[in-house]
């Protein structure tokens, strides 16, 4: 048993990926029925402008299928871009009976890439017939600057529609937004000042570099979780920035992480670490 007045947030990786298919509805329900508090989950755009919930703002080779139900090539997978397609063809293809290869007790069910506001209708209503609190939702944008114009609309157009849905839920309270494109936090920081803003970083790249690049102080730090280092976490407790390292998975990382008292931690087995909690 763990300490709970030191125990991190526990986030679960689009839903709970190792357990079921990442960003469907049965992963995020089921992340729900185990007790995460908060969802992490990305968010693409469809050429009809829906905020559609995908890591990869096309179908992915390894996890998808075609409404006809045939495999994705690895060469053919980037054809099949969601920014170029309406929700409507989006929902046909299924990317949930083909399991991933790297999560090899992953629970194979047929499952669409949903929208962002299904998914927040869908786990507040679970959450409520259980009797549990609300949710939270840490919701990446996945932007990039090379993407920009053939997989996704520029970052003015990319935060407002995200930013819109929130506030259609009333939601924005409760949801953090992500990103490792700098100009879409920048953006929000300036029409949203009060929203909550996380930094995501995978390089080695100094922090002290990457805040100063960013330009303000965001809410959230979020390295890969290699990079979380003793001068990392002291510089930002100076700065009060709350660090949630991605994505861990192994007992050993997650007892590493623990004595530098994250805020939270991202992880694709939520159950893993709730059970450790209790």
């Amino acid at each position: 048993m763990l300490n709970s007045s030191v125990f991190p947030v526990i986030h679960g990786h689009r839903g709970c990926r190792g357990l079921y298919p990442e960003n469907t509805l049965p992963a995020f329900r089921h992340a729900v029925t185990l007790g995460v508090e908060v969802l992490e989950l990305d968010v693409v755009i469809s050429a009809d402008s829906q905020v559609v919930v995908s890591h990869e703002p096309w179908m992915s080779s390894a996890i998808c299928r075609t409404p006809a139900g045939q495999p994705i090539a690895p060469d053919e997978q980037l054809q099949h871009n969601l920014y170029a397609l309406s929700y409507p063809e989006i929902r046909r293809y299924d990317c949930g009976s083909t399991r991933h290869p790297a999560f090899p007790a992953q629970q194979s069910v047929p499952a669409y890439k949903p929208l962002l506001r299904e998914v927040i209708q869908d786990v507040d209503r679970l959450s409520l017939a259980l009797g549990r609190p609300l949710v939270r939702f840490s919701v990446e944008l996945k932007s990039e600057p090379a993407g920009e114009g053939h997989f996704q609309p520029p970052p003015r157009q990319f935060l407002d529609l995200v930013v819109r849905e929130l506030q259609a839920l009333q939601v924005l309270a409760r949801t953090t937004l992500l990103c490792f494109d700098k100009r879409i936090l920048q953006l929000a920081h300036q029409l949203l000042p009060g929203m909550a803003v996380c930094l995501l970083v995978e390089d080695k790249q100094p922090h002290a570099d990457h805040l100063q690049e960013l330009g303000f102080v965001p809410t959230v730090y979020g390295p890969n979780f290699p990079l979380v280092s003793s001068e990392l976490v002291t510089d930002l407790n100076e700065l009060g920035i709350q660090l949630v390292p991605w994505t861990v998975n192994e007992y050993p990382d997650f007892h590493r992480l623990l004595a530098f008292h994250p805020a939270g931690i991202t992880t694709d087995y939520p159950d893993r670490f709730l059970l450790a909690s209790h």
